[in-house]
């Protein structure tokens, strides 16, 4: 007994010197710790590409410990820095086996031509094979954009077209007793369309075509641009396969057979003596540009995800998960809107839709904006649909890709009636209720009587009228034309930008010029991350009951273990980045910008 409790004793003693000794040493160690190796002189990037992309970065930077792939902002931001340092003698892209998300593919094609013609440097593309999954057009595209396109010996090539595919779940329901009980604000308004029918609709089929079409043409049309092909003769080529990687080097559709090593001592060998190959990721942390607090600035406010009221203080820190709180985006207008130096706004959205309320409390932010003389560009990323082109629609100016499916201008509404399929268990659902009989409207157990499905048709036929005004007084069109244009239909940005819908084709950096134009403002000027809500060490001290103090302990903790996600959050704690704005606003990083 007594050498157990010694043992208890020494285990306590142990853990306490753990808890407590551990985090102090580590701070100390991180304190003292030097800064990042330099760059090589003489260094080849690589970007790996096959863990995929979000479109922006996490708003708190513990939600990326772990994770793998990055996004699409940070590496076009990075391309931008790379391209005008000349320690960066070429970049090399591992390609993925499957598809792109289109709209990042046009993106990023955009950010590699910038960077060959600007930066005057090579960009190589390496891939392990092109399975026909989804988008896989757009991963050719991808490649296709480099200086030279690598594939691995007897990989397979097989960027014969683009597909999507659905599930039909109608049968499913009747044979079990589930009753779909659903409106749609028109007949383009598809999302539902799996719980109702059995298969596509015309409208449904339609739809999907038509921008899968579009989404198929721009890879292609850019792709022989960038081959220096004609497009029918590519699409006649590609859609003639599969083929192996030889084949696909016989005709014309890459450039090299290689391994991996190969064409990474290649790029090695054409950067000069002594070059090395460094991660994409480890450049950008080492590379990040010293904060410029005063001047001129564009605020950049992100929006990433479905739509939804309130805040994101109570979720967790470390959540993968990414949601457009509403009033985190509103007060992150009000922030710009207050800041004297902001003298333009670029709005980034890449939004499948979500709650119309929400979405109202954002477009009445940005329309403050507007309102106190601050212009507003939305920059869509790969979808700025339904909710998400809501917030969008009175913008100063929308610029899209030309492949970002956006539109979708209607609502859908509804439940599902299992009564009788939990009958079939033994499982009785019984309703009571006082008041108005639509207070039981929602009720699980049975279907809509004819009164509440009337009134709910009803509400849904007011939100939907709501979103019509919306889209004709921000895009000055009439609300007959929109109403024609809309019924929940999807559009690409090539598609929309016909209708009047899209101002402009192009990226994130066209949107960051588009706003120095409408603010008059020319040369340099920094741009300024803001995001509303609590920091990320607040949200953390708020999710786990920790103070501010312990979330920077573990942070550097992570540091000196050799995250290198993690050297961000140091720097910026060092140089006092996470601050709040009168605003209430987190301002995570402030850069120039060209």
């Amino acid at each position: 007994m007594k050498q157990f409790f010694l043992t208890v004793a020494g285990v306590f003693v142990g853990l306490l010197l753990f808890v407590v000794g551990v985090p102090f040493l580590l701070i100390a160690m991180a304190a003292g710790a030097a800064r990042p190796a330099p760059v090589p002189a003489h260094a080849v990037l690589q970007l790996d590409l096959r863990n995929g992309l979000t479109d922006q970065e996490p708003k708190s930077p513990f939600a990326a410990f772990g994770s793998s792939g990055g996004s699409v902002i940070s590496v076009i931001e990075t391309l931008r820095r790379a391209e005008k340092d000349d320690k960066v003698k070429a970049i090399l892209v591992r390609l993925p086996e499957g598809g792109v998300a289109p709209a990042a593919a046009d993106e990023l094609r955009l950010a590699f031509k910038h960077f060959r013609e600007v930066g005057k440097k090579p960009i190589y593309a390496h891939s392990q094979g092109l399975y026909p999954s989804g988008m896989v057009t757009s991963t050719y595209m991808l490649g296709a954009a480099t200086s030279e396109f690598w594939m691995q010996p007897d990989s397979s090539f097989q960027a014969v077209g683009i597909s999507s595919e659905s599930m039909f779940f109608k049968r499913f329901f009747d044979k079990y007793g589930v009753k779909a009980e659903y409106e749609q604000r028109y007949e383009y308004k598809n999302a539902v369309n799996p719980y109702l029918h059995s298969d596509y609709t015309p409208a449904h089929r339609e739809s999907t075509l038509s921008w899968m079409g579009s989404v198929y043409r721009t890879a292609l049309t850019s792709a022989a641009v960038d081959r220096k092909q004609d497009p029918t003769k590519l699409m006649k080529t590609l859609e003639g396969g599969p083929y192996i990687a030889q084949e696909a080097q016989a005709k014309g559709l890459i450039d090299k057979v290689g391994q991996v090593s190969d064409i990474q001592a290649f790029a090695l060998e054409k950067a000069g003596k002594g070059a090395k190959l460094l991660d994409f990721d480890d450049y950008a942390s080492r590379s990040k540009p010293t904060a410029v607090k005063s001047g001129p600035a564009i605020a950049v406010i992100g929006a990433e995800g479905a739509i939804i009221t309130g805040t994101d203080a109570s979720a967790s820190p470390f959540g993968g998960d990414s949601n457009v709180y509403s009033d985190d985006v509103a007060q992150a207008f009000r922030a710009a809107t207050e800041d004297k130096d902001v003298k333009a706004i670029v709005f980034r959205v890449s939004s499948p839709g979500g709650s119309d309320t929400a979405s109202e409390q954002i477009l009445a932010a940005l329309q403050a904006a507007k309102k106190a003389g601050k212009p507003v560009v939305v920059s869509m990323g790969t979808y700025a649909a339904s909710g998400g082109y809501w917030i969008s629609s009175q913008a100063d100016s929308i610029i899209a890709q030309p492949s970002t499916l956006t539109g979708s201008i209607g609502v859908y509404g509804g439940k599902f009636a299992i009564g009788e399929a939990l009958a079939r268990f033994g499982v009785d659902t019984k309703d009571l209720h006082v008041g108005a009989d639509y207070s039981q409207a929602f009720g699980a157990g049975e279907g809509f009587t004819p009164e509440q499905r009337a009134k709910f048709a009803g509400w849904m036929d007011r939100i939907y009228a709501g979103f019509i005004t919306r889209v004709a007084e921000g895009r000055n069109l009439p609300p007959a034309k929109v109403r024609e244009i809309a019924k929940g239909r999807v559009w690409t940005g090539e598609q929309a930008k016909q209708l009047g819908l899209v101002d402009e084709l192009g990226g994130y950096y066209e949107a960051v010029e588009k706003a120095k134009a409408l603010a008059k403002v020319k040369g340099d000027i920094r741009i300024k991350h803001m995001q509303g809500g609590a920091s990320p060490f607040e949200a953390f001290e708020k999710f786990l009951g920790v103070s501010e103090t312990s979330a920077k302990t573990m942070a550097a903790a992570a540091w000196v273990l050799g995250d290198p996600r993690s050297q961000a959050i140091l720097d910026e704690m060092a140089k006092a980045r996470l601050r709040s704005t009168p605003g209430g606003a987190s301002v995570l990083a402030d850069m120039p910008v060209r």
